[in-house]
C-alpha cells in the first residue's frame, strides 16, 4: 500500500431527449477515473429494460466503442469506477448492482463503506436473502428492495432503507423511470449534480465529471439529503438532513479528489495551496528549491513556495504512460519500477537545498525510493513536508485502511521516519490546519479519523475489506 485508495466514483444522467447516454457515461466516468482503477460498468435503461456491462479494469480496457454500442439505446443511465475497501478486487464485485424484483428493476453505485453491514448481512441471510458478491453494496440493494415491498415509491423506498444502514454512502440509483441521488446524513463523500443545455440531469461524486459532458454545477447534495430525477423535474426529500453531525472526509481534499473539482463549495486546488502555505509556517527550513511529488504534490508545493518565499521548480517527471499491472518480481525491478514512474530533474536538484512536498506517508518505502531519486541526481539535503498529518488509525467510511499496524506512523517517531526515508527533516500537516483546507477558517464538519482516531460513528467490530470471504480457519469455527 504505497498509497491510499477510495473506494469509488458513481454518475448518472437522466434525459428527457436523447437516449444516446452510453457515451456520456464514458466520458464521465473517465473523468472519475483517480477514483478507481480496479473495475467500472454501466447500465442503460431502455423504458425499464435494463442492459449493462461491467468488469474489471480501467474505464477505457472495460468499454470499447463496440462494447458501448451493444447497450443500445436508453434515456437514463449510471455507471462506476471501483477500487475495493469491502469485498476483494473480484469481477463479482464490480458495480453497478443490478436488481430484478416484483416491483421492477433497480440498478444501484456505492461511494463509501457500511459499518453495520455485517450486522444487516446476518440479519438478511437468516431470513432467506442469498448474496452473489461480498461487498456491502448489495446489503444496501437488498435494504431498499425489502423496503420497496410495503413503500408507495422508490424514493420513499430508499428513504427508509437509510434508517438501517450505516457509515458512508453516496449513491446513484436507477429505477425503470427515475434516477435518484442519494448523500448520507454525516456528508462522508461527495456528490454533486448539474444540468447540460439540453436539458438532462447528471449526478457525480465531483464537479469534474460534470465538467466532462458539459454540465452546468447546480448543487452538492446536503448530508442526508435524497434528489430524485424524472421527467416531471427534480425532488428533494430531506427527512434525514441534520439528522447527525455533518464529517466529510477530510482527506477529498488533499488526496482524493481531482484539484480541478469544487467539493461543498471549495475548490480542491485551492484547499490544496492553502496546505502547503500551512506546511511553510509549521514547519519552516531554510532551502533552495520546492518540488512536488506529482501529481497530488504540486499543488502543496506551489503554496509552500509561494509561502516560503523559496523559489518553486520542477524536480520530477511522471511519465503518465506506465502500465498500472507493472508487476515487479524482485527489488531491483521494483525500485526500476519506481523510475519508469518517476524520474528527477538534476539540473533542478543537483546540489541545492530541496523541500520535497508530497500528499501523505503510508507505509513509507515509496518516500524512501523518491528520496533515493533526488540523492542520486546530486539533492545536497531534501527536507520532506507532507500536506496531511500522521496516518495513525483505520478509516471505516470508505478509504482501504483497515489494518493500522502497517501504518509507519502508528509504529515510529517522526525522526524516525525520516531516519528510515533518508530525509534530512520531516515535516507533517497539524489537525488543526488540516481541518481549515477547505475554506481557511471552519474548524468543525470534517472527518480526521484516520489521524486522531476520533470517529464521528460507532466503528465496526469486524475488520472491514474482506470481512465476507475469510478462510474457515479465521473465522474460530
Amino acid at each position: 500500500m504505497g498509497k491510499l485508495h477510495e473506494e469509488c466514483g458513481v454518475f448518472g444522467i437522466f434525459s428527457k431527449s436523447r437516449k444516446d447516454l452510453a457515451g456520456s457515461v464514458y466520458f464521465g466516468l473517465h473523468a472519475l477515473q483517480h477514483r478507481g482503477q480496479e473495475g467500472a460498468g454501466i447500465v442503460v435503461n431502455d423504458d425499464g429494460v435494463f442492459t449493462y456491462r461491467k468488469d474489471l479494469g480501467l474505464v477505457s480496457e472495460v468499454f470499447s466503442s463496440e462494447a458501448l454500442e451493444k447497450l443500445g439505446a436508453g434515456n437514463i443511465a449510471i455507471g462506476h469506477v471501483r477500487y475495493s475497501t469491502s469485498g476483494s478486487n473480484d469481477r463479482m464485485n464490480v458495480q453497478p448492482i443490478v436488481v430484478r424484483h416484483i416491483k421492477g428493476s433497480m440498478a444501484l453505485c456505492h461511494n463509501g463503506n457500511l459499518t453495520n453491514s455485517s450486522e444487516l448481512r446476518r440479519e438478511l441471510e437468516l431470513n432467506g436473502s442469498i448474496f452473489h458478491s461480498t461487498s456491502d453494496t448489495e446489503v444496501i440493494s437488498y435494504i431498499i428492495t425489502k423496503e420497496r415491498l410495503t413503500a408507495p415509491s422508490i424514493e420513499s423506498a430508499v428513504v427508509r432503507a437509510m434508517d438501517k444502514i450505516r457509515g458512508a454512502y453516496s449513491l446513484v440509483i436507477m429505477s425503470p423511470s427515475k434516477m435518484i441521488a442519494v448523500r448520507d446524513p454525516n456528508g462522508f463523500r461527495p456528490i454533486a449534480y448539474g444540468v447540460t443545455d439540453e436539458g438532462d440531469y447528471v449526478v457525480a461524486s465531483e464537479s469534474c465529471a460534470l465538467d466532462a459532458v458539459g454540465a452546468k454545477f447546480i448543487r452538492d447534495l446536503e448530508p442526508g439529503e435524497v434528489v430524485v430525477f424524472t421527467a416531471s423535474g427534480v425532488k428533494s426529500m430531506r427527512d434525514h438532513v441534520g439528522k447527525a453531525p455533518r464529517a466529510m472526509c477530510i482527506f477529498e481534499y488533499i488526496y482524493f479528489a481531482r484539484p480541478d473539482s469544487v467539493l461543498d463549495g471549495c475548490s480542491v486546488h485551492e484547499a490544496r495551496l492553502r496546505a502547503g502555505a500551512f506546511l511553510a509556517d509549521e514547519h519552516p527550513v531554510e532551502a533552495d528549491v520546492v518540488i512536488g511529488v506529482p501529481d497530488s504534490g504540486i499543488d502543496g508545493a506551489l503554496g509552500y513556495a509561494a509561502r516560503s518565499g523559496i523559489p518553486y521548480g520542477v524536480g520530477l517527471i511522471k511519465n503518465k504512460y506506465v502500465g498500472r499491472t507493472f508487476i515487479a518480481p524482485d527489488q531491483k525491478l521494483r525500485e526500476r519500477a519506481v523510475r519508469m514512474k518517476l524520474n528527477a530533474i538534476p539540473i533542478t536538484v543537483k546540489g541545492k537545498r530541496i523541500v520535497l512536498i508530497d500528499d501523505s506517508i503510508v507505509r513509507g518505502t515509496t518516500s524512501a525510493r523518491i528520496v533515493k531519486l533526488l540523492r542520486d541526481a546530486g539533492a545536497a539535503e531534501v527536507h520532506m513536508r507532507v500536506t496531511a498529518p500522521k496516518f495513525v488509525g483505520a478509516c471505516y467510511y470508505g478509504t482501504d485502511i483497515d489494518d493500522p499496524s502497517c501504518l509507519i506512523a502508528n509504529n515510529h517517531t517522526t525522526e524516525e521516519i525520516a531516519a528510515m526515508i533518508g530525509v534530512d527533516s520531516l515535516g507533517f500537516l497539524s489537525i488543526a490546519s488540516a481541518v481549515k483546507l477547505p475554506d481557511g477558517g471552519v474548524t468543525t464538519g470534517y472527518c480526521t479519523g484516520c489521524f486522531s482516531r476520533e470517529y464521528p460513528t460507532a466503528i465496526p467490530t469486524e475488520r472491514t475489506k474482506g470481512r465476507f470471504e475469510r478462510k474457515i480457519s479465521e473465522k474460530g469455527e
